[in-house]
């Protein structure tokens, strides 16, 4: 049998436990946060009082901290380009003749749903703060969908659940990490909107970790390989491709790392510790069972974060001021 059908037969024995999965890891529209919630009542006497607010209170964040937030939600607002990408994935189909509503199809929709809200929300915070300039941030959010992202993973569901483990991971320090800082100034509403989307992620985060300890039941060596294969090409985010109106693919990722880095928004000692919790999490060391090749697979995910620790510390993060168009007046 071919790795193509193995890896079929595994997501179609775990489609069978997908309702599982939605009862555990996600939450019912009505019961869930809605990003209402965390912003003014236009309704209410008070909506003008409160715009007011988040105006002033916005002012004692600096550049750096907007950037962090301008990149984060056109992070989250380019769901377009990640439902696609998922619904291409093995086993994943929108609709079949026999089985009319895929399971994995019914997962990703219901995920996609928690996870637009995120954006939803951040986007009219950016809007009220009165700090960013809304339509180059809008510009660079139609380029991230329209330009899309290749993560290396091609159809196989390991290497995509590798990668969605670790970016659901990754946002969550992000947004985390946001809602410090503003805590620490002051803002916050701004801090609890933060701290409740990096809740989710978090919940979503242990979702695709529990799909990738079920692969590991059915097939260890070839999940081994395909997260070793992850790592060794390194995670591509996808801020990898920002640009801003009138740039070119990726032009911007250099200087938004920089600034995340700088401002302990998420740092190369963050990457390293999602390596080590993704190791720690799926137990790679007490897996048994393995090939030879997948044994040196384990042997390398085991040294790589001291190894890539090692690299970090040497890193220097400059402290240019770089000239990004979302924060020049209209």
């Amino acid at each position: 049998m071919s790795l193509s059908n193995i890896r079929l037969e595994v997501m179609q024995t775990i489609e069978k436990k997908v309702d599982t999965f939605v009862d555990k890891f996600l939450i019912s529209p009505e019961k869930i946060w809605q990003p209402t919630d965390f912003l003014p009542n236009p309704q209410g006497d008070n909506f003008i009082e409160e715009v007011k607010e988040i105006r002033e209170l916005s002012k004692d964040l600096d550049d750096d901290f907007w950037i962090c937030m301008v990149g984060d939600t056109i992070t989250e607002e380019a769901l377009p380009t990640y439902e696609s990408w998922v619904l291409n994935i093995e086993g994943v189909k929108q609709m079949d003749a026999e089985k009319p509503d895929n399971g994995w199809a019914k997962w990703l929709r219901m995920w996609t749903g928690e996870e637009n809200r995120h954006g939803d929300v951040l986007n009219k915070m950016l809007y009220l703060s009165g700090r960013v300039n809304m339509r180059e941030v809008e510009i660079t959010t139609q380029h991230l969908i329209n330009d899309g992202f290749d993560i290396g993973t091609s159809r196989d569901p390991y290497k995509n659940f590798v990668y969605t483990s670790f970016q659901e991971l990754a946002t969550y320090i992000s947004h985390n990490n946001v809602a410090k800082i503003a805590r620490k100034k002051g803002f916050k509403l701004l801090s609890r909107m933060n701290k409740i989307i990096a809740g989710d992620e978090m919940r979503h985060h242990h979702a695709y970790v529990t799909f990738i300890q079920e692969i590991f039941k059915y097939d260890a060596s070839e999940m081994m390989l395909a997260f070793q294969h992850m790592m060794k090409h390194k995670i591509v985010m996808p801020a990898m491709h920002l640009r801003e109106s009138f740039g070119t693919k990726g032009s911007l990722f250099d200087e938004f790392s920089t600034v995340a880095q700088r401002a302990g928004v998420y740092t190369g000692f963050d990457y390293v510790s999602i390596i080590e919790k993704l190791n720690k999490a799926w137990d790679i060391d007490k897996i048994t069972g393995l090939t030879d090749e997948a044994e040196k697979a384990r042997d390398y995910l085991m040294k790589l974060p001291a190894r890539m620790y090692r690299i970090t510390e040497r890193i220097v993060i400059p402290d240019t001021k770089y000239e990004f168009k979302w924060m020049m007046n209209s």
